[in-house]
């Protein structure tokens, strides 16, 4: 749409045995993860910092903010340069940045020191792995099984969460904060030598087409693009002035609050405001990432079948009512009925990505994976704001739920902005 695309390899051949599309999704798989839980150590270090340096919720919560904000924000132009300079180099970049700021966390003695590294460094980093990495990579490999194949990748955050805060949580609490720090760090370092030996940018760089391309596709063929993340710009140009991209954002950005802000920032510390050891509620937490990983496999799934507003109209009115019966739940103890909102709750947790996805490109074509960046990049602030927001209020208050009350209500809108999108491909 914004751009002139000029192929400059195609495909030679056809492959023989498993095609490479499935190493590159699972290298970018392994990537998600990892980015995954770098992004969910600050909610679980939360109390440790506030009782190590007397920082209130409230200022912590401004660095996860700024943190969650680029995390959204440098989606868009990522997505772009992996477009100019390719997929290896953005992401092996990213890495490198998310270890700096984890490791230099070890040596901070300020409150802005928090906001450098676990903000503005792993923000940056973990900005440029975040969702339209998935959208670049489905977009270019696959064609049958694109929306199975965005479920599958999408859910990597949800195994981010699952593999990292339990051990977090347990680590922080026996040795202090300072050894997640470094574990996290090692392992983004460990990761990026994966992305350059086995993720490759297009499949005409290897001689092949895209899975289930039909043979003169032009789908997974490497091309020039021209303006590197200036592109981000241009296409937000075109974009910002369709009516669709504004009810997909405001959507996103109710999403984003509602969780990444609000749940995964807050729930360990709202837990323990009732008497819950913080170690429970963060397996709690993670447990939201198993089912999430089941919740958005099967919306993938189901997103290749069914029309994505109706999808999304149902995921966001079902995570509305779960928000506003949450407060009446938490106890020292884990109640079955707490048991029942984690299962449904994580079930719905980032199910809203592979129909979002699927909107950007009917709405945008190939532009899609740079518009979902923009609607990423809502997700975000939505986030952000929630991050922020719900430390405030519980600064405030002495309780988290006004916040509750207030993100229930907000899915609401964000059921009714979904289903009044008009798909125009």
């Amino acid at each position: 749409m914004t751009e002139l695309r000029t192929p400059i390899t195609r495909p030679t051949k056809t492959s023989r045995g498993p095609h490479p599309a499935w190493m590159v999704a699972c290298v970018g798989f392994v990537a998600l993860i990892g980015a995954a839980g770098f992004r969910s150590v600050p909610g679980v270090l939360l109390d440790p910092l506030h009782e190590e340096f007397g920082w209130s919720h409230g200022t912590i919560g401004t660095a996860v903010s700024l943190n969650m904000l680029l995390y959204g924000l440098i989606s868009p132009f990522a997505a772009a340069l992996m477009d100019r300079f390719g997929i290896r180099r953005v992401v092996a970049g990213a890495l490198v940045l998310v270890a700096a700021g984890s490791g230099l966390t070890v040596f901070m003695t300020q409150a802005w020191h928090l906001v450098l590294t676990w903000g503005l460094l792993v923000g940056i980093g973990v900005g440029s792995m975040s969702m339209p990495f998935v959208a670049t990579i489905t977009g270019r490999w696959f064609v049958k099984h694109r929306g199975l194949v965005t479920g599958v990748l999408t859910a990597a955050g949800a195994t981010g969460q699952l593999v990292f805060l339990p051990m977090v949580s347990s680590l922080a609490h026996a040795h202090g904060w300072r050894l997640p720090s470094l574990i996290v760090a090692g392992a983004a370092l460990a990761v990026a030598p994966l992305v350059l030996l086995f993720i490759r940018d297009y499949p005409s760089d290897m001689g092949v087409t895209a899975y289930g391309a039909e043979p003169d596709s032009s789908v997974g063929v490497r091309t020039s693009v021209a303006g590197g993340a200036s592109r981000a710009l241009t296409v937000l140009a075109t974009i910002a002035r369709t009516p669709g991209f504004w009810l997909l954002a405001g959507g996103f950005a109710v999403c984003g609050a509602t969780t990444n802000g609000l749940v995964g920032t807050h729930f360990v510390s709202a837990a323990h405001d009732h008497g819950m050891p913080p170690t429970t509620a963060a397996s709690l937490l993670a447990l939201v990432g198993i089912f999430d990983v089941a919740g958005t496999i099967f919306s993938g799934w189901l997103t290749d079948r069914v029309d994505p507003r109706y999808l999304l109209l149902g995921y966001y009115t079902l995570r509305g009512l779960s928000l506003l019966i949450l407060p009446s739940l938490f106890a020292p103890d884990t109640q079955p009925s707490m048991w029942v909102f984690i299962i449904f709750y994580g079930l719905d947790w980032i199910a809203t990505v592979p129909p979002t996805v699927a909107l950007c490109r009917s709405l945008f074509g190939d532009d899609g994976p740079v518009a979902f960046g923009w609607v990423f990049a809502s997700h975000q602030v939505g986030a952000a704001i929630a991050a922020m927001g719900a430390g405030f209020l519980r600064d405030l208050q002495g309780s988290y739920d006004l916040a509750w009350y207030l993100a229930g209500g907000l899915c609401g809108a964000a059921a009714l902005m979904s289903i009044g999108i008009r798909r125009t491909i």
